[in-house]
């Protein structure tokens, strides 16, 4: 087996190189003539700092919604419990150059309502520089969203339907619009879009609690973008909207206790009696989002000299409630009616405001072989509010100012990277909650959040050899904070909550800082190979256990653990086992003509203290056949081994276990794309976990959502009349592309 690996990974390196060398020679050739060569988008880009997975062109990717396509990414673990990680890095996850500030089962839910057709490209960051905000934690995923525009008025219609068949037919759907126009003063693109989906959820919490649940979410969308070109600069106007509309319909039953007080006894004394349950009941979330970006662009006669000015708001609004429709139970010790209140449960809602400027400056820089220098700096103002049923429970502010400097320069076959950034965090809030006197009554207490007043330096450094022409050699390392998000903070419960459930944030959970270390070769892109590991102080991480009869969901920081990962990748073309290496040396290869398959494997292990995490291994195959009348044919296998450690949590089942088909045929000239798609075919995707918390009793959970699902996409460019219509770039929330090819805005 292992001579058989090291033979394709030769084979495929070679098979690379003769792409390489014969696409150079036939460009060569065809410029000669005049002919203008058209640039074909690639799959997969490795560069020395991110990994690009271009959606646009990937019919597999872009059908269903956003979530669907993330979890279809090699290297990617998504899960309900954990949020998500690559490559064995915790994920920043940004939309557009900017953070979310939203984690686990608020993240899902915002990318649920999202078409992922919608999107054009996701570059995960595994190396962030010192331009990139220290908070970026041990990654960042920016999804970005943005799309080509054509002089005059031109436009782009996509299209999804799809449905599942669990015990009964539900429906999803998605439309979008894009629209872009041109004239001599100024260019404009406006992109707007909604969504309906149906689904269900069943869920298994340790016997204690069954339920069915029916989802209906509704989203919607608007993407706006002004340019106004003077002269060499430009000015950018942009405005984005996000509203989510979400209903669940939950039928339960389970078993539980209840803390009584026992009359007439000094010191005061409690029992615990036993019941069980039948329950129904319903939940709203509301959600909307807007964010403002105003962006100065100067540009010089030199093209890396640039200056930047931006300023950006982000206001977003939720509110959660849920009520119970019918409940009904009995104690069982003695046998007697229990009195259930019905009506509103939960009342929860919450404001998040954020203001910031920044400012970002780079120019070439005489420095060994060449080089640049590049320097910034940033204001941000964030305040959260959270409230329950009309009081004020956390009101939290953060304020931080940062700058950073870092150098770039080549020596012969070596590039370097060199920098630091620092910051300086002012986080001060106040709590409200709850508890008990001695009479046990509920009195309502405030208390001061613990304080994080402190300026800290995140140096990073990177050091590249090239072996040959895009064979690379890279050693990286960098120090970073993750501050916790806002929903882990938030105090308020925004999901179902049953009799013996209690699900909290926690305000006072404090920031992680990691110390990122990689060795990595990359070749031609696909190919690679690495190792790398995090080490995280006070890394946030979900908990659940078991008291008695009632279970509880909580947020916690983990003093100090490692992150261990293994990754390797290879692209493997069918040809090289019906070709001599003679004949495939001399082929011109187009990624989209060919059949061939990648292959992606990573080992990841969770190195905490007191708690004994088995590695687990993670694997992904996908396949491109191209049929006759130039059908495509996408198929695309994931699978994470069970048995192994996930935080606090042990999968007695894989957390991915998926295969899914696509195929994709393009008409009118490539104008019009469509695609038939059957994703988790044989309905394999399941959670299933049990957790190991350092406190309280370990909990057994089942989670199963309807993932088995079938669908039709289309894609239609409605052609402009205006033959001479040039591309314009993307105006769409963009504010600046760096030299690697990404998006991601500076000290953002």
């Amino acid at each position: 087996m292992k001579k058989t690996l090291i033979t394709l990974s030769f084979l495929s390196l070679a098979f690379a190189s003769a792409q390489e060398k014969t696409n150079t020679q036939a460009t060569k050739e065809k410029q000669i003539e005049g002919v203008v060569i058209t640039k074909t988008k690639k799959a997969v880009e490795q560069k020395a700092d991110r990994t690009i997975f271009d959606f646009s062109e990937q019919p597999q990717l872009n059908n269903g919604n956003v979530l669907e396509g993330i979890k279809k990414l090699p290297g990617l673990v998504s899960t309900d419990i954990a949020g998500m990680m690559y490559q064995g890095k915790v994920l920043d996850v940004y939309l557009n150059g900017r953070p979310l500030n939203i984690t686990s089962n608020e993240l899902n839910s915002f990318l649920e309502g999202m078409p992922a057709n919608s999107v054009d490209r996701i570059e995960v960051i595994t190396q962030p520089g010192a331009e990139f905000p220290a908070t970026s934690g041990g990654a960042i995923m920016n999804i970005i969203t943005n799309k080509n525009a054509n002089k005059y008025l031109t436009a782009t219609y996509s299209g999804n339907y799809s449905f599942t068949n669990y015990d009964k037919f539900r429906s999803r759907t998605s439309n979008s619009l894009n629209l872009n126009a041109r004239n001599k003063i100024f260019g404009w693109q406006l992109n707007v879009g909604q969504n309906y989906r149906e689904s269900m959820l069943s869920t298994d919490q340790d016997a204690l609690l069954y339920s069915d649940t029916n989802r209906y979410g509704r989203g919607y969308f608007a993407k706006s973008g002004i340019t106004f070109d003077l002269g060499q600069d430009r000015l950018l106007l942009n405005y984005d909207i996000y509203h989510n509309n979400n209903d669940n319909y939950t039928l339960s039953h389970g078993d539980g206790e209840k803390k009584e007080l026992i009359p007439n006894t000094d010191p005061k004394e409690y029992k615990y009696r036993d019941f069980y349950f039948d329950a129904s009941d319903a939940a709203n979330t509301l959600n909307t989002r807007q964010e403002a970006v105003i962006t100065y662009q100067k540009r010089f006669s030199e093209k890396t000299q640039k200056l930047d000015f931006q300023f950006g708001y982000t206001k977003s609004d939720s509110q959660f409630d849920q009520d119970n429709i019918f409940r009904s139970g009995a104690y069982s010790n003695p046998e007697e009616p229990y009195a259930f209140s019905l009506g509103r449960v939960l009342s929860n809602s919450s404001t998040m405001r954020i203001a910031n400027f920044k400012v970002d400056y780079s120019q070439p820089l005489k420095l060994m072989d060449g080089g640049k220098v590049s320097l910034g700096g940033l204001y941000e103002r964030q305040d959260f509010k959270t409230e329950s049923f009309g009081i004020t429970n956390l009101d939290y502010q953060r304020q931080t100012t940062a700058t950073y400097l870092e150098l770039q320069a080549k020596l012969k076959k070596f590039d370097f990277i060199l920098g630091t950034r620092a910051e300086n965090y002012d986080i001060s809030g106040i709590t409200r909650y709850y508890e008990k006197d001695k009479n046990n009554n509920d009195v309502l207490v405030e208390a001061g959040l613990l304080p994080f007043n402190k300026f800290k330096l995140f140096p990073n450094a990177s050091v590249q050899y090239n072996l040959m022409e895009q064979v690379h050699v890279t050693a990286n390392y960098n120090k970073k904070i993750s501050l916790p998000s806002i929903s882990a903070l938030n105090p308020n419960n925004v999901t179902f909550q049953g009799p013996n459930t209690q699900v909290t944030g926690n305000p006072n959970l404090q920031p992680t800082i990691f110390d990122n270390y990689e060795l990595k070769i990359s070749a031609f892109d696909y190919a690679f190979i690495g190792y790398s590991v995090s080490s995280a102080k006070n890394q946030v991480a979900q908990i659940i256990r078991r008291e008695g009869k009632n279970l509880f969901n909580e947020q916690i920081n983990i003093s100090e653990m490692k992150i261990h990962n293994f990754n390797v990748g290879l692209p493997v073309p069918f040809m090289i086992f019906s070709k001599p290496l003679s004949e495939i040396m001399k082929f011109n290869f187009n990624p989209d003509k060919i059949n061939f398959m990648y292959i992606y494997a990573g080992y990841q292990k969770h190195d905490i203290a007191d708690l004994d995490n088995k590695g687990f291994w993670i694997f992904n195959i996908m396949t491109q056949i191209i049929l006759p009348k130039e059908i495509k044919l996408t198929a695309n296998y994931s699978y994470l081994t069970p048995k192994a450690g996930y935080f606090y949590f042990t999968a007695e089942k894989p957390f991915n276990n998926s295969f899914d088909l696509t195929l994709t045929k393009k008409f009118m000239d490539n104008r019009l794309t469509v695609s038939v798609f059957a994703n988790d075919i044989f309905n394999g995707q399941v959670m299933q976990v049990r957790s190991n918390p350092p406190q309280g009793q370990s909990v057994y959970m089942r989670n199963k959502y309807d993932t088995r699902n079938f669908g039709l996409s289309v894609n239609y460019k409605i052609p402009t009349r205006n033959k001479l219509a040039k591309e314009d770039q993307s105006i769409l929330k963009e504010s600046k592309k760096d030299d690697n090819g990404g998006m991601v805005p500076q000290g953002q």
